[in-house]
């Protein structure tokens, strides 16, 4: 099998990948706390996840992914409370979303998406190792994990124990603890939290956050397992809390490689609900923006690399998508070329040498960027470069029916990683109708009517027509 390699941000270095069994691999990914929709930002973090794991397969591995869903925490907990309905309830609509939106991105579902509110036993059984391994306290019923018991603590976010001040903001548990450093692992009960409460051997209450993805990632993956990956304001405190409980309560190994991505900006500022610069999902496909390019945007840079999302609130926000959609273009141009040249001729048959060694070249160009830690450019790189080689050839009538079998052949095989290079799937087109709507919409611009201008945009966008304002006039195309 050919080698992997990826950046792990344990040893802050690039590594060889050997999977603790060989030919498979178990990861591990955090998923969304299911208080609200999930965000673009979140929606890097997944799609940073669903390529490590279509690349695994990719590379021949056989892959287990368990997501966690944090269904209980003191935001679901208030927001259902306000609401006036029941936990479950309240989380339905966002896990409900957080589905549909995974569908419309082509993220490939997991094999588990564990919910916390279903695995509670197991997280007692996991605190009640750390009680009887000595690492944890009680005040006033709530259990904590005492850091000062774990010297090895901080060898993931490189800090270390010293620097961790009183005072410092390292949780965002409200409870009282011995030290600031310290963190809840079961939360007692009190009056706020109404009816959401656990009646168990260690009390009535309800699990803090980090001790749910040691519990859940252990009952699915077993005790050290592959890859833990998250974005990287996971890793400190959630990921060090991870390694210091597992490592504390279960002994042995726990994680081979951890891998982080970064931020999704917006105008160079992280986005994020604090700042109220974020975009779901949904709003950002009602403007007519297909989920297709919201996908190639969010994958096109490395996922180390910070991702930037130029927005002007006095602009509609499809201009951030626009190089998005134009490399899509480029890739339905290039594969309508390929099915009329299908149609032509006999399409059986050994492709031509010209195209063999532009294939060749490509894929292992492809293949190559991919095993060196995820290398997107690199990958799109020989996407577009194979397709720039071939339209050459096209140029000058040198490519046969059999060689627009095998190209297209080699962009089903990629986009078995990409996931962006089929196009929706869309009915029939009533040209004549959209052309008079279009029509219309200019009038109704020169009359200064912009409501039924926006109306006629909105209607268009709703069935996947995307219209574009050029000094040359307007253009339309599908999403």
């Amino acid at each position: 099998m050919e080698e992997l390699r990826f950046y792990n941000t344990f040893t802050r270095r690039k590594e060889p990948f050997k999977p603790i069994i060989a030919d498979e691999v178990r990861m591990y990914t955090c998923g969304p706390t299911v208080h609200d929709f999930a965000h673009l930002g979140n929606y890097r973090a997944y799609i940073f996840e669903d390529i490590l794991r279509r690349t695994l397969k990719f590379f021949g591995y056989s892959v287990i992914q368990v997501m966690n869903l944090t269904d209980v925490d003191d935001k679901t907990i208030r927001k259902s409370r306000e609401r006036g309905v029941t936990l479950q309830e309240y989380t339905r609509e966002y896990t409900e979303s957080f589905f549909e939106d995974l569908d419309a991105l082509r993220i490939e579902r997991a094999e588990f998406y564990p919910e916390a509110t279903k695995h509670i036993p197991e997280m007692v059984e996991l605190i009640e190792k750390l009680i009887a391994n000595g690492h944890t306290y009680e005040t006033d019923g709530s259990i904590y994990f005492r850091i000062s018991s774990f010297p090895a603590y901080g060898r993931l976010a490189n800090v270390k124990l010293d620097d961790l001040r009183s005072g410092v903001r390292v949780d965002s548990d409200e409870y009282e603890k011995e030290d600031v450093r310290d963190f809840a692992l079961w939360k007692s009960w009190t009056p706020d939290d109404g009816d959401v409460f656990w009646d168990t051997s260690i009390g009535k209450g309800r699990p803090g956050w980090h001790i749910e993805c040691s519990a859940m990632s252990t009952k699915y993956l077993g005790e050290h397992f592959d890859i833990h990956s998250g974005g990287v304001d996971n890793i400190f405190p959630h990921h060090e809390n991870e390694i210091a409980q597992s490592l504390c309560g279960y002994g042995g190994d726990f994680v081979n490689v951890w891998m982080h991505n970064a931020h999704l900006m917006v105008n160079s500022e992280k986005m994020s609900k604090s700042l109220n610069n974020f975009f779901k999902l949904k709003e950002v496909t009602s403007t007519g923006i297909s989920p297709r390019a919201v996908r190639y945007f969010l994958l096109s840079a490395h996922y180390r690399q910070p991702l930037n999302l130029v927005y002007d609130p006095d602009n509609n926000i499809t201009d951030s998508f626009d190089a998005a959609s134009g490399a899509l273009d480029r890739i339905d141009e290039f594969r309508t070329k390929l099915a009329e040249l299908q149609k032509q001729g006999e399409d059986s048959g050994e492709a031509g040498d010209d195209i063999l060694d532009i294939i060749d070249k490509a894929r292992s160009s492809f293949k190559g960027a991919l095993g060196n830690d995820l290398d997107i450019s690199g990958a799109l790189g020989a996407l577009f470069g194979m397709i720039k080689d071939v339209n050459r050839l096209l140029d000058e009538a040198q490519v046969t029916a059999v060689d627009a079998v095998a190209l297209d052949d080699l962009l089903m095989d990629w986009d078995r990683v990409l996931g962006v290079i089929r196009p929706e799937e869309r009915g029939e087109i009533d040209v004549e109708r959209i052309e008079a709507l279009i029509e219309e919409r200019k009038q109704a611009r020169q009359a200064k009517d912009f409501a039924r201008s926006d109306e006629i945009r909105d209607l268009l966008a709703s069935e996947g027509i995307i219209i574009q304002d050029t000094p040359g006039g307007v253009r339309w195309r599908k999403k």
